[in-house]
């Protein structure tokens, strides 16, 4: 099934335009959530607006706006005002810059989307996208959407272009500000720690191998109560002894590393270890009746 669009803009750079069309990443799992309940006679609950001041309820055109710019002092805004202060929203993804996709840390990821050529813009689209494969480089600019003005990053994905939106730089913490004091790594600890990561270690990102069980666990749970069952605490492991010397740890995770691969080929262990797991659960679905 094709993806459906979210929205459309104009990638620009130099005299170049390129019509695009904004597609979502991914289908983002909806969170499990529970509504609050009158206990008496299980009417579900509105949310109401009190006054701090003289707590009486306030009603929704009774309702402004207001920024704090002191402690407790407010300055009011009017819709009209508020609505001023909105950036324009242009459509047009203003490039300012290339550079090495390398330059650009992670921490300033928020979120991404596919980008697909629009009518007539099929040609500059993949123009743009080969010639940011062959320079291995990023294009960096603004967009205006809802509002707001976005840093982004426009880069090559197979045959076509992915935006990345960004934080801005006053938007990203440093790590200087977590306290990391400086400790001493012994040899020993340090080539026992590579071993250990190199037992573990895979070639290929594999997401399909994967899975939320906890969210898979919540709505089994949910379903047996719609059926009218009782839920069932699931079986938890007995706490393990926490081993305090490291190099004890280093040297219990290989040896328990080393045991699994001999039992099995380490290719199949995560897929043996998922299917172990998703037994259980399939009983316990087929036993509530559905």
């Amino acid at each position: 099934m094709s993806a459906h669009s979210i929205g459309s803009a104009t990638i620009s750079f130099g005299l170049v335009s390129v019509p695009v069309k904004m597609f979502s990443t991914g289908e983002s799992s909806a969170a499990i959530s529970f509504n609050w309940l009158h206990k008496k006679d299980g009417a579900r609950l509105k949310q109401q607006y009190v006054c701090s001041k003289d707590g009486d309820k306030v009603e929704k055109d009774d309702m402004v706006k207001g920024y704090e710019f002191s402690k407790g002092q407010y300055v009011i805004f009017t819709p009209e005002e508020l609505k001023a202060l909105e950036e324009k929203a242009s459509g047009a993804i203003d490039i300012a810059e290339f550079l090495p996709a390398e330059q650009v840390d992670r921490l300033y990821q928020d979120r991404c989307y596919f980008l697909g050529p629009d009518k007539g813009g099929e040609r500059a689209y993949t123009l743009l996208g080969q010639a940011l494969k062959q320079t291995g480089r990023v294009a960096l600019g603004q967009y205006a959407a809802r509002g707001k003005q976005y840093l982004v990053l426009v880069r090559p994905l197979h045959d076509g272009l992915v935006m990345e939106q960004l934080r801005y730089a006053d938007e990203v913490r440093s790590i200087d500000e977590v306290p990391i004091p400086k400790t001493e790594v012994k040899k020993p600890e340090l080539t026992l720690a590579v071993q250990l990561i190199e037992q573990a270690a895979s070639e290929a990102f594999r997401p399909e191998a994967y899975g939320d069980n906890v969210r898979k666990r919540v709505l089994e749970q949910i379903q047996r109560k719609v059926e009218g069952q009782e839920i069932t605490e699931e079986p938890t492991e007995a706490p393990k002894t926490q081993i305090i010397d490291l190099m004890a740890a280093l040297k219990a995770s290989l040896a328990k590393g080393k045991g699994a691969a001999g039992e099995r080929k380490p290719a199949k262990r995560t897929e043996s270890k998922a299917a172990a797991k998703a037994a259980p659960t399939a009983k316990r679905k087929v036993s509530g009746g559905r």
